[in-house]
């Protein structure tokens, strides 16, 4: 499906824009794409991808991951069942999943790449998606976080009353995308055209690989938990005592006049429920970043080499994907640039208004699942032409913290372990945003309108 959709892209941008005058514009938008794609993104992301990957690898050696795992393995098992409950992948999915719900996007993606190599390992179909990734691609566009930072910015920046009035509309969005991305992933799964079988035709053989790349896994995992030295008494007090100080942390910034400190003007008019999270988005990188590595050190970790190995992975991964990225930035470029989208909004408003839908949220709304600078920037319009408290604002604002850039959640993370044939992930991942925009428009009629 993705080849037919990049090649409709490509060719309706070249078309249209013939038709429309713009060939030097398209040029221009696929040159600076491909710059984009490259210097941008993917030679950003390797410092990034270093540092997390390292982490990871600490994470692993010490046991984390597999503790993770475990706590949540009920429900895990239910979402994956193709993965075994304590292989790696379960601890690197469930902490990618809390990186987006805090709005780490930094830690959100290198995690998520990390989960989809975990993956790879137990696909037994190199080059096509399994069905654990599709699911895991589903949840990620799905855009699931307890705060928009970026939309109550834009917000707040244009002189709102209120701000933080949609974190309660974006919780809600975004728990219904998720939902119905992980349903919609397992329907398609079951369809004849998207079962796993469909890709190779000889099943016997196919299974019995992926019986053997489980049974090896779950080996590995448990002999390298066999390995780990038990904390000692001295160990358990010095990181309780590192748990107690990040405690008294949160607690002053959460109550900060309970210990006799001025109340931030920027937090004196949130609520308790948006300084928590805020507090715990504020802590949790540097909590991870000295936890992990004293907690690994407790269990006899070697820290420094374990955590070099794992940052020589970055660098491989951020050049890997840059193929992917090209190809599918360069498409979203040129389509923009030809004036699809003014075109689609064009074409599209009549139905949409007929059904209720405002039309004035059309341009963002087809542009959030291609582009992120784009839709920012169509928000940041809306904001400026229709006021940060009007239901048009509010209701834009819901949509873009409850969604994400589809195409290139796809394109990085399937990049990362050269995924070509992505089955259904793509559908899966545009239900969930047709679901979160639906329920926005929806819930902000009632909440704001």
């Amino acid at each position: 499906m993705l080849n037919y959709i990049w090649l409709g892209l490509m060719l309706c941008a070249v078309l249209l824009g013939g038709w429309n005058d713009h060939l030097k514009e398209i040029a221009d938008a696929a040159l600076d794409m491909a710059n984009t794609a490259v210097v941008k993104i993917s030679f950003t992301l390797i410092g990034v991808m270093a540092l997390w990957l390292g982490i990871m690898r600490l994470a692993e050696r010490a046991g984390l991951v597999a503790l993770l795992a475990r706590a949540l393995r009920p429900l895990m098992r239910r979402i994956f069942p193709e993965v075994p409950p304590e292989h790696p992948a379960m601890g690197s999915m469930l902490m990618n999943i809390a990186a987006n719900m805090l709005g780490l996007g930094n830690a959100a993606t290198p995690l998520g790449l990390r989960a989809m190599k975990d993956l790879e390992s137990l696909n037994p179909r190199p080059g096509t998606a399994t069905n654990a990734m599709c699911t895991f691609l589903a949840i990620n566009t799905s855009g699931i976080q307890l705060i928009p930072v970026t939309a109550i910015a834009i917000l707040a920046a244009n002189k709102s009353v209120n701000p933080t009035s949609i974190v309660g509309t974006s919780i809600i969005c975004t728990a219904c995308a998720a939902v119905s991305g992980v349903l919609m992933a397992k329907f398609l799964s079951r369809l004849p055209m998207f079962r796993e079988q469909a890709e190779m035709g000889n099943l016997k053989p196919e299974i019995k690989i992926a019986e053997d790349r489980k049974a090896e896994s779950e080996k590995l995992v448990v002999k390298e938990a066999a390995t780990l030295q038990p904390m000692h008494w001295g160990g358990n007090f010095i990181f309780g005592a590192f748990l107690l100080c990040f405690a008294f942390f949160f607690l002053r910034m959460v109550f900060p006049e309970t210990f006799g400190l001025p109340i931030p003007e920027a937090d004196a008019k949130k609520n308790l429920f948006i300084r928590i999270v805020s507090a715990v988005s504020l802590l949790s990188i540097p909590f991870l970043l000295s936890a992990i590595p004293l907690f690994a050190t407790l269990r006899r970790v070697k820290v420094y080499e374990e955590f070099v190995d794992g940052a020589k992975e970055g660098f491989d991964v951020a050049i890997r994907i840059i193929p992917y990225l090209v190809a599918m930035l360069v498409a979203v470029g040129m389509f923009r640039a030809a004036g699809g989208i003014d075109m689609l909004s064009h074409v599209l408003a009549p139905v949409f208004s007929k059904l209720g839908f405002p039309t004035d949220l059309l341009p963002m709304v087809l542009v959030r699942p291609l582009s992120g600078s784009g839709s920012l920037g169509f928000f940041t319009e809306l904001v400026k032409q229709f006021g940060a408290d009007s239901l048009i604002a509010r209701t834009a604002g819901t949509i873009y913290g409850s969604t994400e850039t589809t195409f290139y959640v796809l394109a990085v993370y399937f990049g990362s372990v050269a995924i070509k044939r992505t089955r259904h992930a793509l559908l899966a991942g545009l239900t969930a945003d047709f679901v979160s925009v639906v329920v926005a428009v929806t819930v902000c009629k009632i909440m704001f309108g």
